[in-house]
């Protein structure tokens, strides 16, 4: 199944075979299967008709822009992707092949249930592009818990990372223009040139970051693209500025955003220029925090079958669409180890020799079985 969904990637919001394919399969186990609004994903239900918990799993399903290498760190890989261009370089294919697999596992032992099991095929993970919808059709839906997994390709095959806490940051987007007064660059002295103003941004930006923030509060600016004019002799109209700001918590994210802001139009105005903002300006996802309890419990879940298998890992300051489920319910993420050196499995996510070791599966299957199936037990005993 897993290399099946490999060979056939689709791009975010454009998974129309994979979610066929995904339907079909749920169908196949007897769940029920409700559509999202305006969305490719969907949500697949194991009613067990008892009362009980309701418990989520979540996985992702798109694939990434990139043109997969035939070879991994070592050796060939086992598949490769079939629509070239395409390819489930982040894990997704992983994640899908694990969300079926529970499902049909916890079909089997139905009758041994209690309360409902919700399988989330979230759309556009990659471009943020399915979280809303989702979220929007889950929210009036009172869960005891929402479980997500992810690969990562830095730590080996049987080990695990579960954080109490922060786990991935959140992300805001920067893009604007700065608009002057372009002509030929023979008269300066008539012109109002954006760059200049862009440059004194960036530099007012860099002072701020290096100095002009709370030390206890993390954000991060990182500058990726600066674009003005085409030629040596021409002063353009306008200057334009992409970056990212990464931070882990709600309030220190959107301040931070307000603040480059209003430090960009100030800074511009000084210069006589303009600072127009497109739309990738703004949050484009939240942090994603593990509740605490959930934490423990997932770790305590893992430690029944696979002792000593947890290992510490920093936070990352990449960012997740799974931040959306903590804002509905208790949530908790865990990281699933896939690296093999003997193998060749341990390239980095998002690169054309990423490939994981397919035993991982065995561990993450486990790991997220355990916790659901233990979940209404355990709970009901502490209660």
């Amino acid at each position: 199944m897993k290399n099946y969904l490999h060979e056939n990637p689709e791009l975010s919001s454009k998974e129309f075979e994979t979610r066929k394919f995904l339907i079909n399969e749920c169908k196949k186990l007897g769940l029920e299967v409700e559509e999202v609004e305006n969305s490719t994903g969907f949500v697949a239900i194991l009613d067990t008709k008892r009362n009980g918990k309701n418990l989520g799993i979540r996985t992702d399903i798109d694939a990434l822009p990139i043109i997969e290498n035939e070879n991994n760190l070592k050796t060939k890989k086992e598949v490769v992707s079939k629509n070239i261009g395409v390819m489930h370089a982040c894990g997704h294919d992983f994640h899908m092949a694990l969300a079926l697999t529970s499902a049909k596992i916890l079909s089997q032992i139905k009758n041994t249930l209690n309360g409902k099991i919700y399988f989330i095929f979230e759309e556009g993970e990659e471009t943020g592009a399915g979280i809303h919808s989702m979220v929007k059709h889950l929210k009036n839906i009172k869960f005891d818990a929402i479980y997500g997994n992810h690969i990562d390709t830095e730590i080996p095959t049987g080990k695990f990372a579960i954080s109490k806490g922060k786990v991935y940051a959140g992300c805001a987007g920067v893009d604007f223009d700065v608009i002057g007064k372009g002509g030929h660059g023979s008269r300066p002295d008539l012109l109002i040139s954006p760059i200049n103003a862009l440059v004194a941004i960036i530099n007012n930006l860099n002072q701020t970051w290096a100095s002009g923030l709370d030390p206890n509060e993390i954000v991060t600016l990182g500058i990726g693209s600066i674009n003005a004019g085409f030629a040596s002799n021409v002063i353009p109209d306008k200057a334009n500025l992409k970056a990212t700001l990464r931070f882990f918590e709600d309030e220190v994210g959107e301040k931070a955003l307000e603040k480059l802001k209003n430090l960009a139009e100030k800074t511009a105005n000084i210069y006589d220029c303009k600072v127009k903002f497109n739309d990738y300006t703004r949050v484009v996802a939240y942090p994603v925090i593990n509740d605490e309890k959930l934490s423990d419990f997932a770790r305590f879940s893992l430690e029944e079958i696979f002792p000593n298998a947890r290992v510490d890992e920093e936070i990352s300051f990449g960012s997740e669409s799974f931040y959306g489920y903590g804002k509905i319910a208790p949530s908790v993420f865990v990281k699933i180890g896939v690296k093999n050196e003997e193998k060749g499995c341990g390239a980095g996510a998002h690169t054309e020799k990423f490939d994981v070791d397919n035993d991982g599966l065995y561990y993450g299957l486990a790991c997220a079985l355990n916790f659901l199936i233990n979940f209404d037990r355990k709970e009901r005993d502490n209660d």
